[in-house]
């Protein structure tokens, strides 16, 4: 089968032939349709992710597609099935094998470029402000990374929970998609300050940050009393320090998220945001922006879209 390839940290991933996998107890082979990339896949690729798979692999980490054959001990699933598979590496292949428990169905109305792109982004962002932040009806959101892949779903999903949005974004373009998903006001980080634009709002009840570095101490310093900041990762390569009496003063909660992560240890999480999800989406609430989508042989070009920022929401590949 075609694969995109790594063998190295220090070289580009290439276009090979590899054999294709057989699937083992509790897996199921699906034949790839479409893999949506993110940004933890430029991690991966440099090996500085926290859950990069030892050489050599195939990265893609969400991927739709058709159910070819199930292992032993899988009953939940059956061949010819679609399903999308929050499958941490394998995607960018035409045939992958991922364990059954990482995969749901996918509704009729679910097209595989969609399905590709939703997972990992409307998951993280849906278990960050539901389940972990516990945002309220009313309270004042602000996104920052507001029109990449995760950041624009925050501005949905913040919306369909009651919140007044703020959305941050560098640039015209990427605030009038944020805008569109519907942020109620607009940052633009390359010519406004975050706190004092902030300030003007009333401060922030909840910051969303995939970016880090000196927007995360911009967006600190904007927070009202009990604020709740979440770091969903450091797209600016810079990992914020955080002054714990600064937290003291304003009585501040800094609450991690690494949404994968709940898989080992409280899977459930992941299945009951997914449901409200996968509902939400069924009734046309939500509808996954993607700016570009490439054929396997531009994986490369894709992957450098995410790397040089100049892609909104997502990237799918088709296979």
């Amino acid at each position: 089968m075609k694969a995109l390839y790594v063998q190295s940290h220090e070289s580009k991933a290439v276009l090979t032939d590899i054999p294709t996998p057989t699937p083992g107890p509790g897996q199921l082979l699906v034949r790839v349709e479409t893999c949506g990339l993110n940004f933890a896949d430029l991690l991966m690729l440099k090996g500085t992710y926290q859950d990069t798979p030892p050489l050599p692999f195939v990265p893609g980490m969400e991927v739709c597609g058709r159910v070819e054959a199930v292992g032993p001990n899988v009953d939940r699933i059956a061949p010819g099935q679609r399903v999308a598979v929050f499958g941490g590496h394998g995607g960018l292949a035409e045939f992958a094998v991922f364990d059954a428990a990482r995969a749901v169905t996918i509704p009729d109305s679910m097209g595989a470029v969609d399905a590709a792109a939703f997972q990992i982004a409307y998951g993280t962002s849906h278990v960050a402000l539901d389940y972990r932040a516990r945002m309220q009806l009313g309270e004042t959101l602000l996104v920052l990374g507001a029109a990449g892949g995760v950041g624009l779903t925050a501005v949905e999903i913040g919306k369909l929970m009651g919140a007044t949005v703020v959305a941050c974004a560098r640039g015209a373009d990427k605030l009038a998609v944020a805008r569109a998903a519907g942020a109620d006001h607009l940052i633009d980080a390359e010519t406004q300050d975050i706190r004092t634009e902030m300030k003007a709002l009333g401060g922030a009840d909840v910051v969303y940050d995939p970016v880090g570095g000196a927007q995360f101490d911009a967006a600190f310093r904007s927070c009202k009393p009990e604020a709740r900041l979440l770091p969903i990762g450091f797209a600016s390569g810079e990992v914020p320090q955080i002054k714990a009496n600064h937290l003291l003063v304003k009585n501040l909660t800094v609450i991690g998220l690494y949404w994968g992560g709940y898989l080992a240890f409280k899977p459930e999480v992941i299945r009951t945001s997914m449901q409200q999800l996968l509902a939400w989406y069924d009734q046309g609430k939500l509808k996954p922006h993607v700016s570009h989508v490439l054929p396997l042989d531009r994986a490369e070009e894709g992957l450098e879209l995410l790397r040089s920022r100049k892609s909104t929401g997502k990237v799918v590949i088709t296979i």
